[in-house]
């Protein structure tokens, strides 16, 4: 009897890849495709204004897209769809690829005051659902933490609940009356100042408007963007700290829902997929303590140099020049937490990023970050992350 011939799913493709987010999200699709495939993929990296009538003659079994104008006309093709989108709202009748602005906004918002800042403001993108949303997220964190949020307001910007089409037209504002605009607003603002952006892109234009005002990164205006973009981010004077975004393994987790939709297209599916920070690449931008006490601040900066070491709390009172009792409570009245606490906050958050962000194996990275062997060092880091290395690289780590 003839075998039934195997037919290869064609899977269209309308996603960017000038920024780190596309391009993150086509690796972890190409990366389930390899696996879980052979898939037929047909990529378009722009042009979105006319998707509907570019997919007129394709025989497409699955479609990945950005979320454009028009979603209701793709409807009509009855085909399986998934849109990636940093609105809050879920695209209604296809499932939706969003990101945590709330987390995103909240990993900058933390690293801003563990700098100790104290002066808070937002830059974003006027009208814009998802830069909305991260601004939000921001004010409401700094807000619970005793403080109040600056916010710049584009020239020519005025309140809408019609969102802006795109990124793009946003962007279409003239530069130069909007840097000089934020150069102004700059100079009115407390200093010093931290200052978060909704993504690396608009970070990069704090640092260019830094400039005109004759203001200094990070003495004056400490920055962090989003998304952690390395060639934006290291392309800006001085290099941006950021928050990295697990675009990665969102592209997987998108491939294997879209395979699940492709292998029962007419099974009704409104998922979300969540696309998680995963941690704070610190960088020049916010290289910097804004701490009063000078033995607190020895004591702070000793942690943050030495979180690949094992030590204890003696070591750091010795950098502090500080009787134990009395730096225990200083250090306390103005970080929050005991010294043990940030040392231990400090090493995990090393371990973390190791973790998500190397692909060196667990007892190597144990013996990396000064422990004695792969027993201990997962026992304290199920002490502090309530979970196991192995098992928080599978689920943070990029697929």
């Amino acid at each position: 009897m003839r075998s039934k011939r195997f037919k290869i799913p064609t899977v269209v493709l309308f996603i960017e890849s000038s920024r780190a987010s596309g391009r993150g999200l086509l690796r972890g699709i190409s990366e389930y495709a390899r696996h879980h495939g052979p898939w037929a993929f047909c990529w378009e990296p722009g042009g979105f204004e006319n998707v509907s009538r570019r997919l007129e003659g394709l025989d497409a079994d699955g479609i990945i897209l950005r979320d454009v104008e028009g979603l209701d006309e793709i409807l009509r093709y009855e085909v399986p769809t998934i849109v990636v989108g940093h609105s809050r709202r879920a695209v209604q009748g296809f499932s939706n690829v969003i990101t945590d602005s709330g987390m995103t906004a909240s990993l900058a918002a933390e690293h801003l005051i563990d700098c100790g800042f104290r002066e808070f403001a937002f830059v974003g993108y006027d009208s814009i659902p998802w830069s909305d949303a991260r601004r939000d997220a921001f004010v409401e964190f700094i807000r619970k933490a005793g403080f109040k949020t600056q916010m710049y307001s584009p020239p020519g910007s005025r309140p809408s609940r019609k969102p802006v089409k795109s990124m793009v037209a946003e962007k279409s504002r003239p530069w130069q009356s909007d840097q000089m605009a934020m150069a102004d607003w700059l100079r009115q603002l407390p200093l010093p100042i931290g200052v978060m952006a909704c993504n690396d892109d608009r970070a990069e234009s704090v640092v260019e408007a830094c400039k005109l005002a004759r203001l200094r990164v990070p003495d004056d205006v400490g920055i962090i963007g989003a998304d952690n973009d390395e060639l934006v981010c290291e392309l800006a004077h001085p290099p941006l700290s950021s928050v990295a975004i697990n675009f990665e393994r969102a592209g997987f987790e998108t491939a294997r829902l879209l395979h699940s939709m492709m292998l029962q297209p007419r099974k009704s599916r409104t998922n979300n997929i969540i696309v998680e920070p995963m941690h704070v690449v610190p960088r020049q931008s916010t290289d910097i303590l804004f701490i009063e006490d000078p033995a607190v601040c020895q004591a702070l900066r000793f942690i943050r140099q030495n979180a690949c070491q094992s030590y204890g709390v003696d070591a750091v009172v010795s950098a502090a020049k500080l009787s134990r009792r009395i730096l225990e409570k200083r250090f306390r009245s103005v970080v929050g937490r005991s010294i043990l606490s940030e040392i231990r906050r400090t090493r995990v958050d090393q371990i973390c990023r190791m973790l998500v962000a190397s692909n060196q194996s667990i007892s190597e990275i144990a013996f990396a970050t000064g422990f004695p062997g792969v027993e201990h060092f997962a026992r304290y880091f199920r002490q502090e992350k309530g979970t196991t290395p192995l098992n928080f690289r599978k689920t943070h780590g990029r697929t």
